[in-house]
């Protein structure tokens, strides 16, 4: 069975019928937190405490979720869970819990009504363990890639892993919510999933490039990856690698970082193992295109929306 970093735990809450859901990343205590934004349509939550400029080192918790933005609710949830736990940043006030959250555009391919809420954030963090659960779930469990011709013409996405072991004995892994408006890229730079035309992959550049109409209604989009390591990295560090990842999107998905994608990497780092800080981040990006891939590739289909694995 695939297992986290030592002291990490996943979780998810999925909303079957609804093809909705979320996933909650817990990272160990006096975890180092940072994050970086590339898509042009981003939802999220405490987003700018993991920029380098940030009073805080660390966060709570990460939360992906769909729902849009109306999924940012289930982080209180999350906020309601670390309570309990006495985990949270310190005030004179009491503790504050801080939950980094982005959300996917998953109100198509199921019920727009079904949007995770608190209980479910809550759930999700009950649910949390250090063994992976992947493909159709969590957050998973509405993505779709390969938007432009719209639900004639797309296929499911997912959520994937993916895991490197430097030499020095560190880990660097990524966690990958694939709900991208283009295609995803193989390792070769072949199309294995994306918009399917004639009974094939058209490819989303390409039919741009030849006029294809681009109309906005479903193509809300996004690829969420959340990098974890045990090496220890500074805030800088770490914001440093979750740019590097940001690569690793662009490797795995074409065209990225969309006005319609609220494309965005996560890195957590523990700090258990010292490791020169430009290893991880040289070995961030490949790691995350890997779950990007393993994202689509573990989906299930659903009718009129296939997987990797039925094509």
């Amino acid at each position: 069975m695939t297992e986290l970093i030592d002291g990490f735990a996943l979780g998810h809450w999925t909303h079957e019928s609804g093809r909705t859901g979320c996933s909650v990343i817990l990272p160990p205590k006096n975890s180092v937190a940072a994050g970086e934004v590339r898509g042009g349509g981003p939802g999220t939550r405490e987003s700018e405490l993991l920029q380098p400029s940030a009073a805080v080192d660390g966060v709570d918790a990460v939360l992906l979720t769909g729902g849009s933005a109306h999924g940012l609710a289930a982080a209180d949830g999350v906020v309601n869970w670390l309570l309990e736990r006495d985990r949270g940043y310190e005030t004179a006030g009491g503790l504050v819990p801080l939950v980094a959250s982005a959300v996917v555009y998953d109100l198509v391919l199921g019920s727009p009504d079904a949007r995770p809420g608190p209980k479910d954030g809550y759930s999700a963090c009950l649910a949390g363990t250090g063994a992976v659960v992947r493909g159709s779930v969590g957050v998973g469990a509405g993505c779709t890639v390969g938007k432009l011709l719209g639900e004639d013409g797309w296929c499911r996405g997912g959520l994937g892993f993916a895991e490197t072991q430097l030499e020095s004995g560190a880990r660097v892994q990524a966690i990958a919510a694939v709900n991208a408006f283009g295609d995803v890229l193989g390792e070769t730079g072949e199309i294995i999933a994306g918009v399917r035309k004639d009974g094939s992959f058209a490819g989303t550049v390409k039919l741009l490039q030849s006029g294809a109409p681009f109309r906005r209604a479903i193509r809300e989009a996004t690829t969420l990856v959340c990098v974890l390591t045990d090496a220890a990295l500074d805030k800088r560090d770490a914001w440093l690698v979750a740019r590097a990842a940001s690569a690793g999107t662009a490797r795995a998905v074409a065209p990225v970082a969309t006005a319609v994608d609220g494309d965005m990497v996560f890195c957590l780092a523990s700090g258990r193992q010292e490791v020169e800080p430009f290893v991880v981040a040289a070995v961030a990006a490949d790691t995350a295109s890997q779950a990007i891939r393993d994202g689509v590739r573990q989906a299930s289909s659903l009718p009129g929306c296939p997987a990797v694995a039925s094509l």
